[in-house]
């Protein structure tokens, strides 16, 4: 498939865009009383049903995946989903929102960083200088200069959300170039499930909870337009961008949360949240007009196995004998 940058840059803002809406309507959920790691397990419930279903009618042949494949689609779906808004979660109850918040999209830094060190990649100065708009211009918009106080486990928790949240960006990158969004999405979600059914057993979930038809609209609101359709947009994305580039354009999700909550909820915005939403625009608009460049900013693909030992050394041998005798042959 060839790669399309600029439709990877408008799925990655759509996807934000979706997330931001997710804002909204997790809080009204969190208002009626529902923990947000029960929110999460249906969410990820929700979302893994329908596309299991859709896929099973449509395109069966969508839920089949190499067996080697399976482990590496556990990693996304537990590491980098499930794990991910469980970091958050835990950050946000013992650090403010705006902390966590900005802790958490530090990711694309950390990508940087890790190609840089770990596989010696020569980025563009213009790439780092977009990554680092963003994440000051993150950290700005979520106000997190008003600390408060530090927990200790609630930054380890943050720092945790970020790294899991590199994680989703780059395994669904290598995922990626085998299987498409739904492909994807579907394993990823159910893996997910799996994790959050153990961690919170069915009989824990508050059913009752969402018996109103309100709660169940919201819910089902967060679980297709705040979980599944940005998901799948983003992951989509992944497969036009590197996970970096992803990652700096998904940073205008705390942006847009703030202009909808003050459009929604009219909660004023201060000088330097319009000032950190103009860097992090900025740093989007940069980074879409510098190409990407896929050799040293793609994700590198899982170590290949070594060669196979051959068990008994006269096969070796025997091969070694047959290739040259061959040779004058072949001449």
């Amino acid at each position: 498939m060839r790669a399309r940058p600029r439709l990877g840059y408008a799925l990655t803002a759509l996807a934000a865009t979706l997330f931001a809406l997710n804002g909204p309507m997790a809080r009204e959920l969190f208002e009626e009383g529902i923990s947000p790691t029960h929110l999460s397990e249906m969410r990820s419930a929700i979302a893994f049903a329908l596309l299991a279903v859709g896929l099973a009618v449509r395109a069966p042949h969508k839920l089949r995946i190499a067996r080697a494949d399976v482990p590496r689609m556990a990693w996304l779906g537990v590491a980098g989903l499930a794990l991910v808004h469980a970091s958050y979660f835990l950050a946000i109850d013992r650090l403010k929102i705006g902390v966590a918040l900005a802790i958490q999209f530090t990711a694309p830094v950390a990508l940087l960083v890790w190609l840089r060190v770990a596989h010696g990649r020569r980025l563009a100065p213009t790439l780092w200088g977009a990554v680092w708009l963003s994440v000051l211009g993150s950290f700005l918009v979520v106000e997190a200069y008003h600390v408060g106080t530090l927990d200790a486990l609630g930054v380890l928790a943050a720092v945790a959300s970020m790294v899991t949240f590199a994680i989703y960006l780059v395994a669904s990158e290598r995922a990626g170039r085998r299987y498409d969004a739904f492909t994807i999405m579907v394993w990823g979600f159910g893996f997910a499930t799996l994790f959050w059914l153990v961690v919170r057993p069915p009989w824990t979930f508050p059913w009752e909870q969402f018996g109103s038809a309100r709660n169940l609209a919201l819910g089902l609101g967060v679980a297709v337009i705040g979980t599944l359709a940005p998901f799948l947009l983003e992951v989509a994305a992944l497969r036009h961008l590197p996970a970096s580039r992803v990652g700096v354009v998904a940073t205008l999700e705390p942006v847009l949360g703030a202009l909808l909550a003050w459009a929604l909820l009219d909660e004023r915005l201060g000088p330097s949240q319009v000032i950190g939403g103009c860097l992090v625009v900025a740093a989007v608009l940069w980074v879409q007009a510098h190409p990407p460049a896929p050799e040293v900013e793609a994700a590198p693909s899982e170590r290949p196995r070594g060669p196979r030992r051959a068990s008994r050394e006269p096969g070796t041998a025997r091969a070694r004998r047959r290739r040259r005798t061959a040779a004058p042959r072949a001449r």
